[in-house]
């Protein structure tokens, strides 16, 4: 299977999670809405993430994670474009992989996954890029899960 992503859009990415834009003027804007808790014992985690750009094309998936019960959000901190992969909880359990979306944001977009989204891990594509990472943890590992999922293509323009 073959997924040519679109670009990242607040309406295409929304079944997902929320589209965080950063501001071009001076001033302070809050995504408080982005933010999902379902743990009462889980404290904020703010961490930096730098990634080394993938230099295969196309990028082959093979893996899939999710936060069952806490978002994650992803602002770009020094990046260029970077990929996105996102699917929904299949009824049956996992991701369903017939249902998986790819987008392309710009160093000024960053996201918010909702809790239970099945996605791909953080890809920069053009050149390192680091990221500041907002999650919920607890320690206890019951809300990280990767899954193997039968490979697929990503075609990058």
């Amino acid at each position: 299977m073959q997924i040519d992503p679109q670009p990242l859009t607040k309406e295409a990415f929304a079944p997902y999670g929320d589209v965080i834009v950063l501001p071009t003027s001076a001033g302070r804007t809050y995504y408080e809405d982005a933010l999902g808790n379902l743990r009462h014992a889980a404290r904020p985690s703010v961490s930096v993430s730098q990634r080394e750009p993938t230099p295969d094309r196309p990028i082959v998936a093979n893996l899939l994670e999710r936060h069952e019960f806490s978002s994650q959000t992803f602002v770009p901190l020094d990046v260029d474009r970077w990929l996105i992969v996102v699917a929904p909880h299949a009824k049956g359990g996992g991701p369903d992989v017939s249902a998986i979306k790819a987008f392309i944001a710009d160093g000024r977009q960053g996201v918010t996954y909702k809790p239970d989204t099945w996605h791909h891990g953080l890809t920069v594509l053009d050149r390192p890029g680091r990221f500041a990472v907002f999650m919920f943890r607890d320690d206890s590992g019951g809300d990280e899960e990767f899954v193997p999922v039968t490979p697929f293509t990503i075609r990058i323009p």
